[in-house]
């Protein structure tokens, strides 16, 4: 029986050895391109990018070693955040403020071309029909109908309070979690929303008092109060109980006391901690007496109706918990 000897191509084997010296040769120059950005090929110097001119530099001694360097930034310059947006021609990043997260196009209400002309009657009506018809495919469906309303509700809320952006974002996620846990039946669209901003305020330490909440809200105080309590237990959200040192810089600036009686305020509140007088009482009225007192002890001029009005507590409760913050310091021996 024969035997019969397998051997390879020679054209093969030629072909195989071309390949691997071509991959050797491109991982060299590949290494030699990498060195090359690092050190100077002249004195082996450090090597720098010069934006402005599109050129790489020897730091040591000069040597250019690339020019004509691609700029891949804007061929736009602006010189504020108004004509950097105007000149963008990128969208806004996503967000959980809007319903569809800011990734759907909007038509401007103007009736005005690129160059800034009016458009005629006839485009007029073609450009409204074309309006009417992208609100209708945005809100598709009664959940994104009812995310759209409850997320405007939001932000003009926190508008009104003066939240920021953050606490926005948190409100609108918590208002998403519930409407996509079927929390919602039985319940107003207004009555969650404002649920949800005054436990994000909360979250975020920028808290705001449930009568602050309802002035701006268009549910009553109970209704907001009940439903909070519902959200935050059926969603396990960890909202800690307010700290009266978190009201005091707000009363204070619109007070136009000094930092002075702000340090002060804090230091009567940390006094009252340590005395567990703080157990039982509202954050607002401890916060507000604080204000008041610490105003009095830094020969500030303010009254009781003004932090009254500013705090939105009666002046019997300032009074009571005034009293109160000065016996905890006076126990302490630190007045």
């Amino acid at each position: 029986m024969s035997e019969r000897i397998w051997t390879r191509n020679p054209g093969a084997q030629e072909r195989e050895q071309k390949q691997q010296n071509g991959r050797q040769q491109s991982e060299s120059e590949q290494e030699s391109t990498k060195g090359d950005t690092l050190k100077c090929p002249e004195c082996g110097g450090h090597v720098v990018t010069d934006d402005e001119h599109g050129e790489t530099v020897c730091n040591d001694c000069g040597l250019v070693v690339t020019a004509d360097s691609v700029d891949r930034g804007p061929e736009w310059r602006a010189f504020d955040a108004r004509e950097k947006d105007e000149k963008s021609r990128v969208g806004a990043p996503t967000t959980n403020t809007m319903h569809d997260k800011g990734l759907s196009t909007n038509i401007d209400w103007r009736d005005r071309d690129a160059y800034g002309n009016s458009l005629g009657a006839r485009q007029r009506q073609k450009m409204q029909r074309l309006r009417k018809w992208n609100e209708r495919f945005r809100t598709r469906d009664s959940k994104e109908r009812n995310l759209k309303q409850a997320l405007g509700e939001i932000d003009r809320m926190a508008s009104a309070l003066g939240l920021p952006e953050n606490v926005r974002e948190t409100a609108s996620v918590i208002y998403r979690r519930a409407l996509d846990d079927d929390l919602l039946p039985g319940r107003s669209i207004e009555g969650v929303a404002t649920s949800c901003t005054y436990a994000a305020a909360r979250m975020a330490g920028v808290p705001r008092s449930l009568d602050e909440i309802a002035e701006v809200s268009r549910v009553e105080k109970s209704e907001v109060a009940r439903t909070y309590r519902y959200i935050a237990r059926e969603l396990s959200l960890e909202v800690k109980p307010a700290d009266p040192e978190q009201y005091v810089p707000r009363f204070a600036s619109e007070l136009g006391l000094s930092d002075e009686s702000k340090m002060r305020a804090r230091k009567l509140l940390k006094n009252a901690k340590e005395k567990g007088v703080h157990s039982g009482k509202s954050p607002v009225g401890l916060a507000a007496a604080a204000v008041y007192a610490a105003a009095l002890l830094t020969n500030e001029k303010t009254t009781q109706a003004a932090v009254s009005d500013v705090a939105d507590i009666s002046e019997v409760t300032i009074r009571n918990r005034y009293h109160e913050l000065l016996e905890a310091e006076e126990n302490l021996g630190l007045v």
